[in-house]
């Protein structure tokens, strides 16, 4: 089943070709005047330039091919040599009625080739709690994980808790110097106390104060680095300490995740790569890869005399030196933040062999990763390609600068959900919407709407770029929206629940009238929105499917009266064009990590 963009494009292409035109010049999008026609083709201009030919005969050639297409209602040719192309009204309602019969895609395409795909995102870690630096990593991921799943991938997503490395060291002498840790601190294999010894409140406590501690005093700071040794060394004790850390974290954090409508398939750590680091370490060394550099072990990952261009704030471009080595091992002997990173896409070869690995991670980590991933290429970890890191921009306040509290601290994430939660109490209140809704009910509604507020306008916008955080824009149920497009969502289960109770079902699907039309062509530009998503790893273009659905459907809606149409057979079809637009959108929602309440 492919949508008719598509399917016009390969006829267009035949044309080209039995012209003697090279048809990948045939590409075919939507019209710059919708008034005049649904598609357009500009190719015969570059064709004509080619070939040394007139661009409007040529157009008028291959039109003339295209005049039989019974899909077509006219071919016309306009100015210099554009090919305008509009759909015959059955041709859509053909479309329509195959979008609307397709349950579980609405219309979208899968892929030939299914792939193993991990997704690695959200980088949470213990001890810390989750705050609004973690929410678009975990916004795009999630919804990058339901997107590529819907194509038709097997898809791991993966947090990659960080529990692992210095801070643990911190948290385990800082906890011993408070007195909590007791028995765990002793030296033997254990028993060790089942409960444990702290609460999340205690860590959240305890690690800022040990990491500001070890900056100024030496010795605390060396025994938080023997700790981290002995710990990484297996002592039993600190492996059971440690242990608490992490499972005491990762109930807040699941918490945290399930409020924001996120779930992960791993909950692997940085921990998970430490069995097969000793590995990687004696491969890389035999391979001739981990050298000395001045008291450190080093990959090289650049080329011979490369050199690369880098991209300035202001747009300019600067010729940058070559990526520097990728460091292993420090000269005081332990391994770093890269050395991990390298180890666990070893461990993700061994436990799953994916095809393809996408790191959602702040686009200030940029080199970061292409050291770790020219790293891995040279070890034979990965194939060249098959690791991408998919940067984004940062949540920025009214500033301009990295959103913070009013107090100028970092906002948690939990306080964030809050806080948006209570404004879309407010907004409902003040709508009237759910006013005679039971309070669970009530209360459910006003967490979808925030959520879908928080998440619509993160996915809006494209994922590289920064945006400004507004609440109370975000929160509105006019404009483009999150809210929005729940209203419009529950608007129309709140029509098909009326057409029910009047005994009125959908049936066959006519196109007569311009907002049928209309509709039916957004219906089918949902499989290009899902393709161009999925190739382009970038979110807002279904995002942006969906606003435009929400608003075709408006336009339908105040245009082709459903329930009071002039016979039983323009009613069957309205409400099956209805049902399909409400389909579509909640599946384009719910690929964003959006859910619809069935009433407000």
């Amino acid at each position: 089943m492919s949508d008719l963009r598509t399917q016009l494009g390969e006829a267009v292409a035949a044309a080209f070709a039995a012209e003697g035109v090279d048809a990948s010049l045939a590409r075919v999008t939507p019209s710059d005047r919708p008034d005049l026609a649904d598609f357009q083709s500009n190719g015969a201009l570059a064709a004509a330039k080619a070939l040394k030919a007139n661009p409007r005969e040529l157009a008028g050639k291959v039109a003339e091919r295209l005049a039989s297409d019974p899909r077509l209602a006219s071919v016309d040719v306009a100015g210099p040599g554009f090919i305008n192309l509009k759909l015959a009204d059955a041709a859509l309602a053909e479309r329509a009625t195959e979008v609307a019969g397709d349950a579980d895609h609405a219309g979208a395409a899968v892929v030939e080739a299914p792939r193993k795909v991990v997704i690695d995102f959200a980088g949470p870690n213990v001890a810390k709690p989750m705050h609004v630096g973690h929410l678009r990593s975990s916004i795009i991921g999630e919804s990058l994980k339901r997107l590529f799943r819907f194509r038709g991938d097997t898809v791991w997503g993966d947090a990659h808790f960080g529990d692992w490395g210095f801070q643990m060291g911190l948290l385990i002498v800082a906890v011993g110097d408070e007195g909590k840790a007791g028995a765990f601190l002793a030296e033997g294999d254990g028993p060790f106390p089942a409960d444990s010894p702290v609460t999340l409140e205690d860590l959240e406590r305890l690690y800022p104060q040990a990491a500001g501690q070890a900056k100024e005093d030496p010795a605390f700071r060396d025994r938080a680095r023997k700790a981290t040794a002995e710990l990484q060394g297996g002592r039993p004790g600190y492996r059971a300490l440690w242990q608490h850390f992490v499972a005491v974290s990762r109930t807040a954090l699941e918490r945290e995740f399930g409020a924001l409508g996120v779930t992960f398939d791993l909950w692997n750590g940085e921990s998970d790569a430490d069995p097969v680091m000793a590995e990687m370490i004696a491969h890389l060394e035999t391979s001739g890869l981990l050298v000395e550099d001045d008291g450190a072990r080093v990959v090289h990952v650049a080329r011979p005399g490369e050199t690369r261009k880098k991209k300035l704030a202001d747009g300019s471009v600067i010729e940058a030196p070559s990526p520097p080595p990728l460091l292993v091992i420090s000269s005081e002997g332990s391994a770093m933040y890269g050395t991990t990173d390298l180890a666990t896409i070893l461990d993700r070869r061994k436990a799953i062999d994916p095809d393809l690995i996408l790191y959602v991670v702040d686009e200030r980590q940029a080199e970061h990763f292409e050291q770790v991933f020219r790293a891995a290429y040279l070890a034979g970890y990965a194939t060249e390609g098959s690791l991408q890191h998919l940067g984004f921009g940062t949540m920025n306040g009214t500033d301009g600068k990295p959103f913070k509290t009013r107090a100028g601290g970092v906002l948690k994430l939990h306080d964030l959900i809050t806080q948006a939660t209570d404004k879309a109490r407010e907004r409902l209140r003040e709508a009237r919407l759910g006013d005679d809704l039971p309070e669970a009910e009530f209360e459910d509604i006003a967490h979808k709407v925030a959520i879908a507020a928080l998440k619509f306008a993160d996915l809006s916008n494209a994922r590289t770029t920064s945006y400004v955080f507004d609440l109370d824009r975000f929160m509105s149920f006019e404009g483009k929206t999150g809210p929005y497009l729940l209203y419009q969502a529950v608007r129309i289960k709140s029509l098909l629940r009326k057409a029910g109770d009047q005994d009125l079902a959908p049936g066959a699907i006519v196109i007569g009238e311009l907002a049928e039309r209309d509709l039916a062509l957004t219906l089918d530009a949902f499989s290009q929105a899902v393709t161009e998503a999925y190739d382009k790893r970038m979110p807002h273009l279904i995002s942006e499917h969906a606003y435009r659905l929400a608003q075709s459907f408006s336009k339908f809606y105040a245009a082709c009266p459903v329930l009071i149409a002039p016979d039983a057979a323009i009613k069957a079809s309205r409400l099956a064009l209805s049902k399909a637009a409400l389909d579509q959108l909640e599946i384009a929602l719910d690929l964003l990590g959006i859910a619809t309440p069935e009433r407000m």
